[in-house]
């Protein structure tokens, strides 16, 4: 008899309390290795807090997380990256004084094997050291296509390029899982079509799983292959976007929340229309 393989993350009973709020009450998914997972909610519903839960910046009060079948809890969050993980964060979190390569090159730490004598002296292994990284992160420049950017400083980049520049950094660490949180949050519907793109080429071309959290129902439908949909903490229903969108308790979370409701429309006549 076969043996299903263990799920690539698996988030079991998940809670956490601050003060006298419920933020996360009974969470429970698995992702699976190769797919991308998003999480999507009205405002407060609970979303960033599982992935702060998930790269560790909080502790659960109740529940357990597992990352290739091994306990994640049990890990400081200065670890995670070194584990496989990446993320993205709904305010950029950029060194803007610094260069879009230097950037991407920061995010190269985690595979730093080199020590301060040697990268001080500049030996040998220093310098092939050197020469990797800069050859991994140009991969990654290319990928997103950022070459007229790579020396530019970050302060003087427009606001979708600085996105783009975050991710690149993320992608830089070589992650197994990356936790995107509202990837298409202030772009235009140009640059969502390309992140869209970008998100599908993480996975077909760099193997990378994906879980997500986004509002923008258009780019959900397009890239995820099953949705969760939370509320209050809460799990409100999870299966593919279609499934998801036209779940009734997902239609009244989302009420009164005019830009998420026409999202959701766009989406439901998509669907409509056999796109």
């Amino acid at each position: 008899m076969t043996t299903a393989p263990a799920p690539f993350l698996s988030v079991s009973h998940l809670g956490v309390r601050f003060g006298g709020v419920l933020a996360v009450d009974n969470v429970s998914f698995e992702v699976r290795r190769g797919e991308v997972f998003t999480l999507i909610g009205p405002n407060g519903a609970g979303k960033t807090t599982v992935f702060n839960l998930i790269s560790r910046l909080y502790t659960p009060s109740t529940g357990s997380i597992e990352f290739q079948g091994r306990p994640l809890l049990a890990r400081a969050p200065h670890e995670i990256a070194g584990l496989g993980i990446a993320r993205t964060f709904q305010n950029i979190e950029l060194f803007e004084n610094a260069t879009v390569l230097q950037n991407l090159l920061i995010g190269r730490h985690t595979h730093r094997r080199t020590g301060f004598v040697s990268d001080l002296l500049f030996t040998p292994k220093a310098r092939a050291a050197e020469v990797a990284a800069r050859e991994a992160v140009e991969r990654v420049i290319d990928l997103l296509d950022l070459q007229h950017h790579r020396e530019s400083l970050v302060a003087g980049l427009p606001y979708g390029v600085r996105k783009v520049v975050e991710l690149a950094r993320a992608l830089c660490t070589e992650p197994k899982l990356i936790l995107l949180d509202e990837p298409s949050s202030g772009l235009n519907v140009e640059e969502s079509d390309d992140m869209a793109f970008w998100i599908d080429d993480m996975r077909a071309e760099l193997g990378i799983t994906v879980l997500m959290v986004e509002h923008d129902m258009t780019l959900v439908s397009k890239v995820s292959d099953r949705v969760l949909a939370m509320n209050q903490g809460q799990m409100l229903a999870l299966g593919t976007p279609a499934q998801v969108q036209r779940h009734p308790g997902v239609v009244e979370a989302y009420l009164g929340a005019a830009d998420d409701m026409s999202s959701l429309r766009r989406v439901e006549a998509e669907v409509g229309a056999g796109r």
